[in-house]
């Protein structure tokens, strides 16, 4: 099993920027779907981003313009760039890839957004 871990969360001023990070533990950034997630208080955990194995991406309506995800294969690594942030983007964000029936998480990283 391929471990995750994210980093680069923190606190943020609206209309600041951002940029995430997800090691894997092992190569499968360019084998599997990864998916960037977020969870706010109280709310259920909600999709953000995802790009395929064939390098193509999808994004939330509510963070298309203002956030990229993209990978580096080479170093096992997948990035999610945000720009304009605003409020109701403070959340814990996790990475993600899913195998067969299982999902597997790292142990997210916290962003706030607030003046």
């Amino acid at each position: 099993q391929v471990q995750l871990a994210e980093f680069g969360g923190g606190l943020v001023q609206p209309g600041g920027s951002l940029t995430l990070s997800c090691a894997a533990s092992g190569s499968i950034v360019s084998i599997y779907q990864m998916n960037w997630h977020r969870q706010a208080p109280g709310k259920e955990r909600e999709l953000v981003a995802s790009i395929t194995r064939l390098g193509s991406t999808n994004y939330a309506d509510s963070v298309k313009g203002r956030f990229t995800i993209s990978r580096d294969s080479a170093k096992n690594m997948v990035y999610l760039q945000m720009s304009s942030l605003q409020p109701e983007d403070t959340a814990v964000y996790y990475c993600n890839y899913k195998l067969g029936s299982n999902n597997y998480w790292g142990q997210g990283t916290q962003v706030t957004v607030s003046s």
